[in-house]
């Protein structure tokens, strides 16, 4: 009898809640490495238009290095977060263009190519400066002349990265906002805390190169990187006393409110993250101090990471039935 109904030939697959954290560490350094990748274009932009060569010595090449480097570890744990890693062709293969997965994906694979030739441009540029005269080694005499013929393509295809470093590091907050019942990410919020976020991770970066700059230019990165710093700050601090609006926001950040673990690595990347490096970035301003600029620079990465590692586990902590 049993046999005959249809009902209790069915396969159960799935029947509670996935329990615990789903995205973890891993897409936490994956935002991470990307708002360094996207934030060296942002900053190292206004660099160049505000400054001479000769202040900023290096930074054509130090720029796109940087950026190839921290994207392709974005990608990488992309890929790797995966549950069908190599299936990962289907994208580009059967594209679905209302996915923002789809349009995002495009988008950095587009971004890490220009900023590929970028690099190829930028670091042949910083060899011909050093070996140009009297160098017996082929390849480094053709990186020179490769640099020579194509200097100016670096300045056409920069307007193209910066364009494309936009919705490269925004578009996660959209497929954030995507989850459902997850109130506490909301797009408009989630799209300024990424770009502030690549802010604070383009100008901490940079000023570990910037030993040898001008004064001026150090101190347009540690404004940037003050600025960024306060402006994060103070929408973290909007949305963690004021989501009054929403009961499933207000329970979410009640992991943080109880006390536990998230109250501590929350407001323990507050202080050393936001707090701390904008009072650090301001008296060091004022002696254009090296090396509190860098401990600050220091700081902020690593209270970056740990903002966004408590701001993404604690919407996954609330069951959805």
């Amino acid at each position: 009898m049993e046999n005959t109904i249809h009902a209790t030939q069915a396969v159960v697959s799935l029947d509670v809640a996935l329990p615990g954290i789903i995205w973890g560490w891993m897409i936490t350094l994956n935002m991470w490495a990307k708002s360094i990748g996207t934030g060296v274009v942002f900053v190292g932009a206004y660099l160049l238009y505000r400054h001479k060569q000769e202040d900023i010595i290096g930074l054509r090449w130090i720029i796109p290095l940087i950026s190839f480097v921290a994207l392709n570890l974005f990608l990488l744990f992309t890929l790797v977060d995966l549950h069908q890693p190599l299936r990962m062709w289907h994208i580009f293969a059967y594209p679905h263009w209302t996915s923002a997965i789809t349009v995002g994906a495009w988008m950095a694979s587009l971004f890490v190519g220009l900023v590929t030739v970028l690099t190829v441009i930028g670091l042949s540029d910083g060899f011909g400066d050093f070996f140009k005269r009297g160098c017996r080694i082929t390849l480094i005499k053709n990186l020179a002349k490769f640099a020579g013929r194509h200097a100016t393509a670096y300045d056409k295809i920069l307007p193209f990265v910066i364009f494309l470093a936009i919705p490269v590091t925004t578009y996660t907050a959209i497929i954030m906002a995507e989850s459902s019942a997850r109130e506490l990410w909301q797009a408009p919020t989630e799209m300024m805390q990424m770009v502030w976020a690549a802010f604070m991770a383009g100008s901490s970066v940079l000023l570990f190169a910037s030993g040898g700059w001008s004064k001026e230019a150090r101190k347009d990165l540690a404004m940037v990187l003050a600025f960024s710093v306060f402006a994060s700050f103070v929408m973290y601090m909007g949305e963690y006393f004021f989501s009054f609006k929403s009961s499933e926001a207000e329970a979410t950040l009640a992991y943080v409110y109880s006390g536990g673990v998230y109250e501590t690595e929350f407001w323990f990347g507050m202080a050393i993250g936001f707090i701390a490096p904008f009072f650090l970035i301001v008296s060091a301003i004022k002696e254009d101090n090296k090396t509190l600029m860098r401990f600050a620079a220091i700081l902020a990465l690593v209270g970056l990471y740990l903002a966004k590692d408590v701001w993404l586990k604690i919407p996954q902590m609330l069951p959805l039935s």
